[in-house]
């Protein structure tokens, strides 16, 4: 319940560029959120695996982000070490740099008790000399009827704000 609160708090203070709830049903939703990244393709993918240093460090269970992990490979883990133990936030599903693509089978947060499933998929898209357009879509299905108007809203805006953080730390080295 900790979780759903930060979740809840965190989403009046942030705004994605752009951000929508892009379709939900009884048991489940899909959240859509984009940013232009001014870097090459090859280095956006890169930093996709740079998790520790542009993940916000609220959205943690250790409470920092440099304490988490993503392997770029099929199978890949995209984790977080804890004292004494770690989490798995989830496995990489499909890591295909020639196509800009990487997808996390990934309940997050408070969604992993819930016993819902999740595909979270970023897409990596050139627009031009330079900039690149990143898609990340979240689909969470599964659990209880009425979860995702309890939830949807929230979770479109912490994933996207993951993504703002993700944006500014390529452009600038740092997330914030």
């Amino acid at each position: 319940m900790r979780w759903l609160l930060a979740l809840l708090a965190s989403a009046t203070t942030t705004a994605a560029a752009r951000a929508e709830v892009a379709e939900q049903w009884d048991t489940g939703f899909t959240t859509r959120n984009v940013v232009e990244v001014s870097a090459r393709a090859d280095r956006v993918y890169a930093a996709l695996g740079e998790v520790g240093r542009w993940w916000g460090n609220d959205h943690t269970y250790s409470g920092s982000a440099s304490n988490m992990t993503l392997e770029l490979k099929p199978g890949g883990c995209f984790c977080e070490a804890l004292p004494g133990g770690g989490v798995q936030h989830g496995a990489v599903v499909l890591a295909w740099p020639a196509q800009g693509m990487v997808r996390i089978d990934a309940a997050l947060g408070p969604l992993q008790e819930m016993g819902v499933s999740g595909a979270l998929t970023f897409t990596i898209k050139p627009k031009g000399t330079g900039v690149v357009e990143v898609v990340q879509t979240y689909t969470v299905g599964g659990g209880r009827a009425g979860l995702p108007k309890m939830v949807s809203a929230v979770v479109d805006q912490v994933v996207g704000e993951q993504l703002r953080r993700f944006e500014k730390y390529v452009e600038t080295g740092k997330p914030e």
